[in-house]
């Protein structure tokens, strides 16, 4: 807990935190963003990047057997990468015209559980199962890992437990694919976790653990429930090397994307990427993965709830994870689940300290909105969390930013990272909408 006199010494420190605490819509440029070429040596780097990209390669004929519905893409989870003009136009003609390109990296439609968190959460199951496998002798890497479904690798995987602390796609992630492989799986669920998420994981075999409390509360017993068993594995959201890594390959994949459709990024055609972020690491993990491929031509900035803000505010008063939004006040309530959490990464966050180019806030009712004129504008349907990105574009051109990086914005490509959305039912979809066209017309 931290006492007023030392939340006032922050506010004094950096003034911004005054409306951060009273659950004001902020936009915020960090003063220690630094050049790629100066940023301190991390624990990972484009090796560890391009390592974890074989594992992904390893795993393919598991998925194709495992999975039906990634037959056609041979195994590879990826998702599109679309421009969308008619989005721009309706959120220019609001506001004031968006400089550059409009795209949507649609990880709301990643096969098998449609959110960026199986990008993380797939890959540390993936590389947990490989490596009790490999040291058991049950499995080489030269072999073809469709041999993962057999009978006995599930006997085998069963004899160990995994746990994950979650607020909804994390927890589905590591519940589907953990169950798909044999292993006893528990997800400790916080209270603003949906109850459609927590049935599908039942559905799924997975033992869900529901709290009262918030996502703190549900990863302090997680963890420490989990890891006192010698042969369970904790998927710790909070401090998690192989989550963040799994992150990073996105960006890899992202950059074939741009090759492919001829986008030019240099210093004259600035690449600006907005995540949503509730602790920071899949956005952090992106972030990192796309600074290693393009340096100081790539842009990234974190989109958070008004009421949930742990990055910003860990990066603000330079408490990093010791601090949470509940200490200066906030009360982490919102209904962007994915983005319910008073704590940040204690891994991610040292790590975008230096990387982020700046973070901004959103009120919930915004997010409903820009989930209604997307359906309507392009026929994409997000979750509430995911859609946050949308606001970036239009928040960076009233920054000091665009001038003190020289960015030339008319050549810019602006990519809004949207996080999550496949599984939500249709009925929830439905009220989703509905709210956000009432809030418009209003």
């Amino acid at each position: 807990m931290y006492s007023n006199n030392q939340i006032n010494v922050f506010i004094e420190t950096s003034p911004i935190l005054e409306e951060i605490k009273r659950a004001k819509p902020v936009s915020w440029v960090n003063p220690e963003l630094q050049s790629v070429r100066h940023a301190a040596k991390f624990s990972i780097d484009m090796n560890d990047m391009r390592a974890a990209e074989q594992l992904w390669k390893r795993f393919a004929p598991f998925f194709v057997k495992a999975f039906p519905e990634t037959e056609e893409s041979h195994g590879i989870l990826e998702s599109p990468l679309l421009e969308i003009p008619k989005m721009k136009s309706l959120l220019d003609g609001n506001k004031e015209e968006t400089k550059g390109r409009l795209f949507l990296k649609c990880d709301n439609a990643l096969p098998i559980c449609g959110s960026i968190k199986a990008r993380g959460g797939f890959f540390e199951i993936m590389t947990y199962a490989e490596h009790l496998a490999l040291e058991s002798g049950l499995l080489k890497k030269e072999d073809n890992y469709s041999v993962l479904t057999a009978p006995k690798f599930r006997e085998f995987f069963s004899k160990h437990q995994i746990g994950v602390a979650s607020t909804g796609n994390l927890g589905l992630s590591i519940g589907i694919i953990s169950a798909k492989l044999g292993f006893e799986v528990t997800v400790y669920m916080s209270a603003d976790a949906k109850q459609w998420k927590k049935e599908l994981l039942g559905k799924a075999g997975v033992t869900v653990v529901e709290f009262d409390g918030d996502f703190s509360e549900a990863i302090s017993v997680g963890r420490e429930k989990t890891k006192s068993d010698p042969n369970a594995h904790f998927v710790d959201d909070e401090d998690s090397h192989d989550l963040f890594l799994g992150y990073t390959v996105g960006a890899l994949r992202i950059a074939e994307q741009l090759k492919s459709q001829n986008i030019k990024v240099d210093a004259d055609h600035p690449l600006i990427v907005y995540s949503p972020c509730g602790v920071g690491g899949s956005p952090g993990g992106t972030a990192f993965g796309l600074k290693q491929i393009y340096g100081d031509h790539v842009h990234c900035f974190f989109v958070e709830p008004t009421h949930s803000p742990a990055v910003l505010t860990g990066l603000v008063t330079g408490e990093m994870s010791r601090i949470s939004v509940q200490d200066i006040g906030l009360d982490n309530v919102t209904d962007a689940d994915g983005l319910a959490v008073g704590r940040p990464s204690h891994f991610a966050t040292k790590i975008s300290k230096s990387l982020v180019s700046g973070i901004f806030t959103v009120e919930d009712d915004e997010l409903f909105k820009l989930l209604a004129q997307l359906k309507d504008t392009e026929n994409i349907f997000l979750e509430p969390s995911a859609t946050a990105g949308l606001i970036g574009p239009q928040r960076l051109q009233k920054t000091d930013y665009v001038k003190t990086h020289q960015l030339n914005l008319n050549n810019a490509t602006h990519i809004v990272w949207a996080t999550g959305g496949l599984l939500v039912p249709e009925f929830q979809r439905k009220k989703f909408y509905e709210r956000g066209r009432q809030l418009l017309m209003t």
